[in-house]
């Protein structure tokens, strides 16, 4: 099973996501594509006006089942080990999910004016077509 993350290789917030995401799934459930690369999007029909509206999880195996916003960070909590555990108490909580996604479309429509943004995208080493890219800068 393979899941492909679609997320901003420009916004510091994703991309620190992305390489805490690398360091634990070591590529072997996630494969990553930034939403500045549009020719590999298009394999999917993705658009710049499909990525405004957040990060898109892509199941490989089904590529019509996807995740947007914070359903794409519900999706990939549930997918690491125990990570369950921790979205269904989040779920649980009476008001909690509209708050969560309220929250993330904040941070989503607000991510470079609160955590600044790149001046080079950041190409996953765990790339969606397997010709990572180099030169990745680290902050």
């Amino acid at each position: 099973m393979t899941y492909y993350v679609i997320y901003d290789g420009n916004c510091n917030l994703c991309v620190t996501s992305v390489q805490l995401l690398e360091t634990l799934d070591k590529g072997k459930l996630f494969l990553y594509a930034p939403m500045q690369d549009e020719q590999t999007l298009l394999q999917w029909g993705i658009t710049a006006q499909d990525c405004e509206q957040g990060m898109i999880l892509i199941d490989g195996n089904q590529p019509q089942r996807r995740w947007q916003g914070s359903n794409a960070v519900e999706k990939i909590g549930r997918l690491l080990p125990a990570g369950s555990i921790f979205v269904d108490a989040y779920r649980a909580l009476p008001g909690m999910k509209w708050a969560g996604d309220r929250f993330y479309e904040q941070i989503r429509d607000n991510r470079y004016t609160i955590f600044g943004k790149r001046s080079n995208t950041y190409q996953s080493s765990y790339c969606v077509d397997g010709s990572c890219k180099t030169g990745n800068e680290q902050f």
